[in-house]
């Protein structure tokens, strides 16, 4: 997937925190993920991106058809990149 053309396509801006936030889910070992697993491994790897503003692109790439949101009777949202 080029991330670039991906973000574009959805009408968002191409910036450095959702590049970043889509190669999470485009590279993560299991199949779903937490925002707070997001914003773990981004300050892991040094990029300081709030979590607000991670829950923020998560719902634009859903809203965009990026990537697909499950919601868990805990209360809890799993994300995941949308098949091909």
């Amino acid at each position: 997937m080029n991330k670039n053309k991906e973000i574009r396509s959805a009408g968002l801006k191409v910036t450095h925190a959702r590049r970043a936030i889509l190669g999470i889910l485009e590279n993560e070992e299991t199949v779903h993920v937490s925002a707070d697993d997001i914003h773990r491994k981004l300050n892991e790897s040094g990029d300081e991106v709030g979590i607000a503003t991670i829950y923020r692109f998560l719902n634009q790439f859903v809203s965009a058809g990026i990537c697909i949101r499950h919601n868990f009777e805990t209360g809890q949202s799993l994300y995941e990149l949308t098949p091909d």
